[in-house]
């Protein structure tokens, strides 16, 4: 398991609503809203207990928040 602890960095928008692939599913279990993936960088530990710089990718819509956040690399 990874665990983010600094706050994300160079946040930038891959995709927005018709654009992303998972939208049927996030509007299913999170609600309708307008959907946006979003990437970004942050320090992350990893099992090993090392600290390093992660990418990070996530989901994101206005009044539900951050869901289904991954560590790409």
């Amino acid at each position: 398991m990874v665990r983010i602890i600094a706050p994300i960095t160079a946040i930038e928008t891959i995709a927005e609503g018709p654009s992303i692939r998972e939208l049927h599913l996030l509007r299913q279990h999170y609600g309708p809203g307008r959907w946006r993936k979003k990437k970004g960088i942050a320090l992350v530990e990893t099992d090993d207990g090392a600290h390093q710089p992660a990418e990070i990718h996530w989901y994101e819509a206005h009044g539900i928040g951050k869901v289904k956040m991954k560590v790409k690399r």
